[in-house]
């Protein structure tokens, strides 16, 4: 039996979808192995989280309800994590593979003493041992990542956007239980968030993305791309090279330096495709590549490819779209 413990990421009281998914993910390996899973879950004013969890699989919930874990800290997020695992006894954890995740993860690990399958787009239990399987080279190849088999506690991340998050045929208890974090001391906190741009969809959750590169010429040509997401629902991502000219903030960034996405359409515009680029987007269910240079890198990993000028092919995308959903 193995029960199966999920850290929630929640952002002004709204449960991210990565740990949605993470718990449907959780919820499927208890059913194998006969475990329950529980959910731990960090802020202020979040106790009403409980209910929705539930919906999702969550037997018990772990609350750690207070006004220093308004905003996240590494630290007051990693104690709580650490609390409810004391509490709970799993025997598997599983932390959304976001960037929050990617910060609590290892510190949890270390203070356990195990380590982490990181980014894993498979998991399963083989003979009471976790394994998966993770990108490596830049998303060129798969590898093969397996648990210690005498680790008490194993730990992994999963790839946002690549286990679908579903609720329970049935509501599970979602029992509410307060984590009293005793003698919590952070030492470094955040004081203030820069909100994005209202009507925004981060590209980290995103299941549509529209991309632009330095084929874009310039900043003021980002409005064409965004009658594109609107059109599609899509997110707005960039490539380094556009974010390093200052055509767009860090947050839109994807690739090694940026933010890894698993969306089910990636549209790359003048985008030629540097490895450290397809590193962030490779895992994407369709790719549709335009590029003017027929040799682009891009188009070698490309669902779809147009050669061409993204001027005059996005915007009758734009057309297409509008007039699909007319």
């Amino acid at each position: 039996m193995s029960n199966i413990l999920v850290f929630v990421e929640q952002r002004e009281g709204k449960v991210r979808k990565a740990a949605l998914e993470s718990l449907t993910l959780g919820r499927a390996l208890a059913a194998r192995t006969g475990g329950t899973v529980a959910a731990v879950v960090a802020g202020s004013g979040i106790s009403g989280l409980a209910g929705e969890l539930a919906a999702y699989g969550a037997a018990k919930v772990f609350v750690a309800d207070a006004p220093e874990l308004a905003l996240y800290s590494c630290e007051g997020y990693t104690a709580a994590l650490d609390a409810a695992a004391s509490a709970f006894s799993p025997s598997i954890v599983l932390v959304p593979g976001s960037m929050m995740g990617k910060d609590v993860a290892p510190r949890f690990a270390a203070r356990r003493g195990v380590g982490v399958l990181s980014d894993v787009m498979t998991l399963e239990v083989e003979n009471g041992r976790l394994v998966g399987t993770r990108p490596v080279y830049s998303g060129k190849a798969r590898a093969t990542v397996s648990a210690d088999p005498a680790a008490a506690l194993q730990i992994a991340t999963p790839r946002p956007n690549v286990f679908p998050a579903s609720k329970a045929d049935a509501p599970a208890a979602g029992e509410a239980v307060p984590l009293a974090l005793a003698g919590l001391k952070i030492r470094a906190k955040v004081t203030k968030i820069e909100a994005a741009e209202t009507g925004e969809i981060d590209v980290a959750e995103a299941d549509k993305i529209v991309s632009g590169g330095r084929g874009i010429k310039g900043p003021e040509n980002w409005p064409m791309l965004k009658a594109l997401c609107h059109e599609l629902g899509a997110a707005l991502g960039a490539s380094r090279a556009a974010v390093d000219a200052g055509w767009i903030s860090h947050s839109h960034q994807v690739g090694q330096t940026g933010k890894v996405v698993s969306p089910s359409l990636y549209i790359a515009c003048g985008i030629s495709g540097a490895i450290q680029h397809m590193a962030g987007m490779g895992s994407s269910k369709v790719i549709v590549a335009i590029n003017k240079d027929p040799e682009a890198p891009m188009f070698k990993v490309a669902t779809y490819g147009i050669v061409g000028d993204m001027f005059q092919i996005v915007p009758a995308m734009t057309e297409a779209a509008k007039k699909m959903k007319a």
